[in-house]
């Protein structure tokens, strides 16, 4: 089992910037981390992921540039830098863990209960 708790989301005017942070407990083997969103009547979509060694990270096109995500040793804790925040950038945020290798755009087993970020005009 990992439980994971994230914070730091808030409001902020666009042009603004804003940091996630994920804490990770429980089963200390996880494959990846990756960060999640999903906007009123959208879909969960992919934003970003990093390989458990920190050697490999992947963003989603729409982040690329402004979103940088790290972590501390083993991955105990996430984060998600994110600047130049537009509305677009407006969801609840999620953090996840796979325990099991599917890529880092694939298939996460563990999920934190969201953040909300909201980007005002």
């Amino acid at each position: 089992q990992v439980q994971l708790v994230e914070s730091g989301g808030g409001l902020v005017q666009a042009g603004g910037s804003l940091r996630l942070s994920c804490a990770a407990s429980g089963r200390t083997f996880r494959e990846a981390m990756g960060w999640f969103r999903q906007a009123p009547g959208k879909e969960r979509e992919f934003v970003a992921a990093i390989h458990w060694s920190g050697s490999s990270k992947v963003y989603a096109d729409s982040v690329k540039g402004r979103f940088t995500i790290s972590g501390n040793n083993a991955m105990n804790t996430v984060y998600l830098q994110m600047n130049t925040l537009t509305p677009e950038d407006t969801a609840v945020y999620y953090c996840a863990a796979q325990i099991h290798s599917r890529g880092l755009r694939g298939t996460y087993d563990y999920w934190g209960q969201g953040t909300q970020v909201t980007v005002s005009s």
